[in-house]
């Protein structure tokens, strides 16, 4: 009777009102699109299971983005500075202690924490010094070009952490992929099978949690502090502390992103803080729909699989499309494409079941 009890607890967290989807036809669906992502790699060959892992790793960041953008209401241009934060410290890390024993799992959980603590320390001075608005999105995005400028600037030998040479504007390579240790022999997560299952297992671990997070007492409280910060105030709460545990969460997962990327493709440079890579993420989540998880995952997937078509042409085409479509949602979807075109859907249905 408790389990069952708990089992509904859960239940009315995932399926809140926070978030779009619920009943039986929704889980089907689901079920559906995890099967045939699980299948996928049986009938695709290893580039395009290791491209679509490159796919997976954005994922995370545009959710931590929806969270702190689509229901805290702070629009921030950080994500892609603690990207590049767990990024670099995933690549000194594995480099000076190696990938045997299980070190790059441990490497992971510390970049993602050293991410953590610096939004941490940056959150504190924007929200309990009572920035925001449009002043969040200018301090952030300074620190992210700061960052991005320091970290190119470091190419001469003396910008070495132990074996890691940080090798200024051209990146740091040739750190270990992740590794599981195995009786018989470690198993090399490398851009296949194994990296490609892991990666799907934790977006639906995170996608799951994230709306159990978002329909509880907390993301209740986002949301009352996106409508109307004063009037949240007002009911006693201290949005200052809940605006702080927004961007730790949201930032930490840009950090899983930034390791997973560095995992993936045994590299990391400035250039993924720059102008354009701090931009990028604003597109993905705008097109989706920023105020729910489903449409964000939706958008970002759909907009990162256009954005590589179209790089075959040339980058700049790529960039110009992206630009264009940012304004075109903004004009005529403010609430997201995707969002727009589930909520028409709705309409529609229930119009069609009223007849």
């Amino acid at each position: 009777m408790a389990e069952t009890s708990r089992l509904r607890s859960i239940m009315r967290l995932v399926e809140g009102p926070q978030t779009i989807g619920r009943g039986p036809r929704f889980w089907a669906g689901f079920a559906i699109v995890l099967s045939c992502a699980c299948a996928y790699p049986m009938f695709a060959d290893s580039y395009d299971v290791g491209n679509n892992v490159y796919f997976f790793n954005w994922l995370f960041m545009a959710m931590g983005l929806s969270l702190i953008w689509g229901y805290g209401g702070s629009l921030s241009f950080g994500q892609t500075a603690f990207f590049g934060i767990a990024g670099y410290c995933y690549g000194v890390l594995t480099i000076n202690l190696g990938d045997a024993y299980g070190l790059t799992l441990l490497s992971l959980v510390l970049a993602v924490g050293f991410s953590a603590f610096f939004a941490a320390v940056l959150g504190y001075f924007l929200f309990f010094g009572r920035i925001n608005g449009v002043f969040l999105g200018i301090v952030s995005l300074s620190v992210t070009l700061v960052l991005e400028r320091f970290m190119a600037q470091t190419a001469g030998p003396q910008w070495a952490i132990g074996s890691a040479r940080l090798n200024g504007f051209n990146g740091m390579g040739s750190m270990p992929s992740l590794t599981i240790p195995w009786p018989g022999g470690s198993i090399v997560l490398f851009p296949d099978l194994p990296l490609y299952y892991l990666t799907l297992a934790l977006l639906v671990v995170v996608y799951l949690a994230l709306r159990m997070l978002v329909n509880s007492r907390f993301g209740n409280v986002l949301v009352a502090i996106r409508e109307n910060p004063q009037r949240a105030e007002m009911l006693g709460y201290d949005i200052r502390k809940f605006q702080l545990g927004m961007f730790v969460i949201g930032s930490s997962l840009a950090g899983l992103s930034g390791v997973l990327y560095t995992s993936w493709g045994n590299y990391i440079t400035p250039a993924s803080m720059g102008m354009t890579a701090a931009a990028l993420p604003i597109v993905w989540v705008a097109v989706g729909g920023r105020s729910d998880l489903t449409t964000t995952l939706v958008g970002t997937l759909a907009v990162l699989i256009v954005f590589q078509m179209l790089t075959i042409y040339g980058s700049q085409y790529a960039l110009i499309v992206m630009g264009v479509l940012l304004v075109v949602t903004v004009l005529v979807a403010p609430r997201g494409i995707v969002l727009g075109i589930v909520d028409v859907s709705h309409r529609l249905f229930r119009q069609k079941e009223a007849r």
